[in-house]
């Protein structure tokens, strides 16, 4: 051998080739992520399969709160995440965040500084008078980006006579629109070939945006089912170059006419996303038939339900260009889901990727609390049914085990993994039994995303955000994905910022990615990681009061009778107090009821002998302590 060769240079020379190799067959660890979408893709598995620093075998004891960046306003959408950006006069991380104010937020993902802020309009105060959301409903839906084109799409709620939606494409440096806002606008033939004209009065753009094959997708549902005679589901889409509406849409109800006036079947899936294969949209729908009085003999003698011109309680796949659905799975109780308000469509559909059979599945829990198996090619028939502890307002997760198998994550009150087993046929088996997350004031169920490094075993972790209590605002979560002992070892807890608005659920979904997580709530955006500090506890922030006319009371209570429009509720004092509903029904301001469950009444107290006269009766949630108060 030379002397070249056995020279210092020779050796550093090897050494650094053999660096590079190393990082290339390590790329995750030299690389950050970009997150562009809800649920880091869009079959939305909620898995981050690049995490190299965070690992369940090797927690940071450390790991804590790095920074918390104050917001306009309630963030209910999953921040995003495109780094390596030259913003601001430097090369920064950015994560982009986006509050019910309407404003969005660029902000260093690092330090939480904000590097560039755009608001898109004034929001709309208390849609219709519903109270399941914050005082403003603005952003509600996690926006996608177009990292092709630099720009980030956005959903604004514009105030104003009426108020609108207004699709934005962004310019992700600047924020200014690249193309000029779009306001959204729609129609569909009825059954008699009558057409029925979008509202935006009327309906609630709520799931995550969904970018596929240059198209941009969105669905909306309604506000507290109120005018369900003028909402409907629908799912809409628009080129994302220059913001165009494709040629059709998705109008899940088309019947011309219903026993009650009531519509609905509804796309709002607790902010989960319209998901999709490559090939196929999916999303799941909610109630329809019921009218707004308390007992099922009120209801139509039969389900309007047919899946073809109402396709309620179920779920849907469509072509990509909206003119044709593929498949429909709907429980053979739909009906009964209908008189109950048990929703398929309070969750999401999430899509499993294609399992080492070959074998393509979905999953998706009910409101009821069951969790389904389907197979993405052939909606028609559940494959396999597990029923959870709880109901869910909430979304499954998926992520792939060191083993090589599949596994989905349910979060209906408890968390619980499931092995997703295809031998002799597809089919859930439980790993871990319930890990309790502390019960929730509001609705039950929360979200989850998990964080894996691909190339190590033992490193799976699964986040969450709980839902707040009567003593403490949102918490973060990390437990252990391998059970011990069946259950699921928490590695941390603490305290994710505030939520005050407890009338409207707390959808958090968490950004884990590069190291850091990230955590919207009511007015704030919280940093956590390694070398971080111990999170302050945080209590639920008293709710805003709204100013009420002297002649006006707010009240709540569970309903325990009603005759007709004449309802009777029994407060949290105990007070059995008899409401007139006939305005709030005639105007369509009130939800579907139910004896045994709470509701909300704002009314009109007549002068002559105190009776109360309603304007508005809200469903309320099932915790007393998450009840507005009393005036």
């Amino acid at each position: 051998m030379s002397d070249l060769l056995r020279g210092p240079r020779f050796i550093i020379g090897m050494g650094l080739i053999a660096v590079a190799l190393w990082l290339a067959a390590d790329g995750a660890r030299a690389q950050p992520i970009t997150v562009t979408t809800y649920q880091y893709n869009t079959w939305r598995t909620g898995w981050n399969k690049q995490e190299t620093t965070l690992s369940a075998s090797a927690f940071p004891a450390s790991f804590g709160v790095l920074a918390t960046v104050a917001l306009d306003e309630q963030v209910d959408a999953q921040p995003l995440l495109v780094p390596a950006q030259a913003i601001a006069g430097g090369v920064h991380d950015v994560l982009y965040v986006v509050t019910e104010n309407n404003t969005v937020y660029g902000l260093d993902a690092q330090s939480g500084a904000v590097l560039v802020s755009r608001n898109l309009g004034p929001p709309v105060p208390t849609p219709l008078g519903c109270g399941n959301n914050g005082p403003n409903v603005g952003i509600t839906s996690t926006p996608v980006i177009d990292i092709g084109r630099n720009r980030i799409l956005v959903m604004a709620y514009v105030n104003g006579m009426p108020p609108q939606y207004q699709l934005h494409a962004l310019n992700l440096v600047t924020l200014a629109d690249a193309v000029a806002p779009v306001t959204v606008t729609a129609a569909h033939m009825l059954s008699d070939g009558t057409t029925f004209t979008f509202d935006a009065t009327y309906q609630r753009q709520r799931p995550a945006l969904l970018l596929h094959g240059g198209t941009v997708y969105a669905g909306f549902g309604s506000f507290c089912d109120f005018a369900a005679n003028n909402s409907r589901g629908w799912v809409l889409g628009w080129q994302a170059g220059n913001l165009k509406p494709i040629a059709n849409s998705e109008l899940n109800d088309t019947q011309a006419s219903s026993p009650t006036d009531f519509f609905l079947s509804s796309v709002w899936m607790s902010g989960f996303g319209l998901s999709t294969n490559g090939t196929t949209i999916y999303f799941s729908t909610g109630n329809s038939d019921c009218n707004f009085y308390v007992s099922p003999e009120f209801c139509p003698p039969q389900s309007t339900y047919d899946g073809v011109t109402n396709i309620q309680e179920s779920v849907i796949g469509l072509t990509s260009n909206l003119a044709q659905r593929t498949g429909v799975f709907t429980p053979s109780n739909v009906y009964q889901m209908d008189i109950d308000d048990a929703d398929l469509g309070a969750a999401g559909v999430l899509l499993l990727p294609v399992q080492p059979s070959g074998d393509e599945l979905a999953a998706i829990v009910s409101k009821d609390g069951r969790l389904f198996l389907l197979n993405q090619n052939d909606l028609g028939v559940a494959l396999d049914l597990q029923q959870l502890g709880s109901g869910c307002w909430c979304g499954p997760s998926y992520y792939g085990g060191h083993d090589g198998v599949g596994r989905v994550v349910t979060a209906a009150g408890s968390l619980q993994t499931w092995k997703v087993v295809t031998s002799p046929a597809p089919h859930w088996v439980a790993e871990s039994t319930t890990t309790t997350i502390p019960s929730s004031v509001q609705d039950p169920g929360f979200f989850t995303v998990v964080s894996t490094n691909e190339r190590k075993a033992g490193t799976a972790i699964i986040w969450a955000v709980g839902r707040p209590t009567s003593t403490t605002g949102l918490m973060l979560y990390a437990f252990s994905a391998t059970p011990v002992n069946g259950s699921l070892p928490l590695l941390y807890s603490g305290a994710a910022g505030q939520w005050p608005n407890l009338g409207g659920n707390a959808n958090v979904v968490p950004l884990v990615a590069n190291g850091l997580v990230y955590v919207g709530a009511y007015r704030t955006l919280t940093i956590f990681g390694p070398n971080g500090t111990a999170a302050a506890a945080v209590a639920p922030r008293t709710e805003a009061q709204v100013a009420l006319s002297p002649d006006v009371r707010r009240l709540t209570g569970t309903l325990v009778a009603n005759s007709g429009a004449e309802l009777t509720l029994l407060t949290r004092t105990g007070e059995k107090v008899g409401v007139d509903a006939s305005v709030a029904l005639e105007r369509q301001r009130a939800t579907q009821l139910i004896v045994g469950q709470p509701y909300t009444v704002l009314a009109t107290v007549r002068v002559e002998d105190g009776a109360l006269t309603a304007s508005s009766v809200m469903r309320a949630k099932p915790g007393k302590d998450a009840w507005p108060a009393d005036r």
